[in-house]
């Protein structure tokens, strides 16, 4: 269960307010993400939350299946089944966004568009990105300009990553299934939303989350393969991921002390093992070497 602690950090996170209220000064922690339900809700009624917040957070649907019918539009307008995105066996890395927002949604494409550069995977192969507009009076054009712009400053070519663009029914439906909760601001004119990325399993269930604006690689390395359940990563990064265990109340991958003392225990196995077999292959040179004179 996560803690008091943990649970206030994460009900007073300040990056869903950034959309809402522009780029207005807060004092409260800038990774802290805001996860609401059962506990969570509680402290957020407690606290004193800006009204702009009081509807926005995400309610954690691990298993969720998505609708694979959902229609979307791809950046050249044409319709896509949200299905097709999510064939074979490569996880998904869902962010939802809008690409008119130039404070939290930049802040936190930016976060994404980093890991991204430093991981030695590329989207497409071992896996898929897919970015959905929340608005939805934003159209292809807009989807085409924001995927230009990420795909140049990624530089890996015309990798798989998706920007969509859909109806309000449809957003609606998707952002429901994964709970995401967010709301439109009349008076700024944005949307207040909750900065978190999204895993999905091949075959379109929701199997992780990561949460503020900033995505270290092996963070996204590692849930993509636990999405997958190990149809993805090599053998060493399999075994590397034994090491680590995700952190609810964090909502990242921290250090886990079984795995850590597993592999030092391999280890220690293998220089056992290579010193065993040195002194072995010593003793045998001289047990040959007394024979010969």
């Amino acid at each position: 269960m996560i803690g008091w602690a943990a649970a206030a950090r994460r009900a007073l996170a300040p990056v869903a307010l950034l959309c809402a209220l522009g780029a207005a000064p807060v004092a409260w922690g800038q990774d802290a993400p805001l996860r609401s339900g059962g506990l969570n809700d509680s402290l957020v009624a407690a606290a004193t939350v800006p009204a702009e917040l009081k509807d926005v957070g995400v309610d954690e649907h691990l298993g969720q299946q998505l609708n694979l019918d959902l229609e979307l539009r791809s950046h050249t307008g044409a319709p896509v089944r949200l299905g097709a995105l999510l064939t074979d066996d490569k996880p998904v890395l869902l962010t939802l966004n809008y690409f008119t927002c130039e404070t939290l949604c930049s802040l936190q494409l930016n976060a994404v568009l980093d890991g991204l550069r430093a991981l030695d995977w590329v989207p497409g192969q071992e896996f898929r990105v897919i970015t959905v507009s929340i608005d939805p009076s934003e159209d292809a054009a807009l989807a085409a300009k924001k995927r230009q712009t990420y795909l140049e400053s990624l530089g890996k070519g015309e990798v798989e990553w998706h920007f969509l663009t859909a109806d309000a029914a449809t957003i609606a439906a998707l952002t429901d299934a994964v709970g995401f909760r967010y709301r439109y601001d009349e008076k700024s004119r944005q949307f207040a939303h909750p900065a978190v990325v999204t895993f999905l399993a091949p075959g379109g269930s929701v199997a992780r989350y990561l949460y503020g604006v900033n995505y270290p690689p092996m963070d996204l390395k590692f849930a993509l393969m636990e999405s997958a359940a190990g149809r993805v990563g090599s053998p060493v990064e399999k075994l590397m991921l034994s090491c680590f265990q995700y952190d609810h109340a964090i909502g990242k991958y921290t250090p886990a002390a079984f795995g850590v003392m597993r592999i030092g225990g391999a280890i220690t196995l293998l220089l056992v093992g290579g010193l065993g077999f040195v002194l072995w292959r010593r003793e045998l040179g001289a047990r040959t070497n007394g024979g010969i004179t």
